[in-house]
């Protein structure tokens, strides 16, 4: 069983429509208890690290997310999911994020030519760092969907799998440390490609 958490800030049916589709048992929750039982975690995201930050704190999650993660629980952070996954945000106001990943979430350079619009959005091709299960079957330069402003940077440069290039910014499309997973773009969103990778991170609790 695969919990998609809810805090309000979350295209959550399109996650789980997604998981749906791949008979991948899941369900929308944000009570401790079916946090606690579930297999895996997915943490999405829409919106302004600040307020998410806020309202998984006030919810209580951020401990059990934390608590599940060292007893070695998969966890997938999407668009601002994963952002939330690091140390620190700067979207307004420096703000703590949930520290799993070192590294920081900053605003996306304007390209000095002017040929990229902020925010990035739309289909990009995404580059190999190095060989992970969650891209099985997935040949690189496959172009997966994103939308956002802000993006990671100072991380550990071993937890980078793939990356996309947009002007002048080299964008952390996927990265990883051990159990804990983000991808910037939208897999639900990405078609085949984006499938393939729910497939993947499904494959890790079996």
């Amino acid at each position: 069983m695969i919990v998609i958490i809810d805090y309000g800030m979350g295209n959550l049916k399109s996650v789980k429509n997604a998981l749906d589709f791949l008979k991948l048992e899941s369900k929308i929750s944000a009570e401790i208890e079916e946090i606690q039982k579930a297999d895996a975690l997915i943490l999405p995201g829409v919106g302004a690290f600040p307020d998410a930050m806020d309202t998984i704190e006030k919810l209580a999650l951020d401990k059990v997310i934390k608590e599940e993660v060292r007893k070695k629980k998969p966890l997938l952070g999407i668009c601002l999911g994963m952002q939330l996954l690091f140390e620190k945000g700067f979207e307004g106001i420096e703000r703590k994020g949930l520290g799993l990943l070192k590294g920081n979430i900053v605003k996306m350079k304007e390209d000095k030519s002017n040929s990229v619009k902020i925010p990035h959005i739309g289909w990009n091709n995404l580059l190999y760092n190095k060989k992970d299960e969650l891209f099985n079957s997935i040949e690189e330069g496959k172009f997966v969907y994103y939308v956002h402003s802000y993006f990671a940077q100072d991380y550990n440069k071993e937890d980078l799998i793939a990356y996309s290039e947009y002007g002048d910014n080299k964008i952390p499309g996927v990265v990883r440390s051990s159990n804990v997973i983000g991808a910037q773009f939208h897999p639900e969103k990405s078609g085949t490609v984006g499938l393939s990778i729910l497939k993947n991170f499904g494959e890790l609790i079996k």
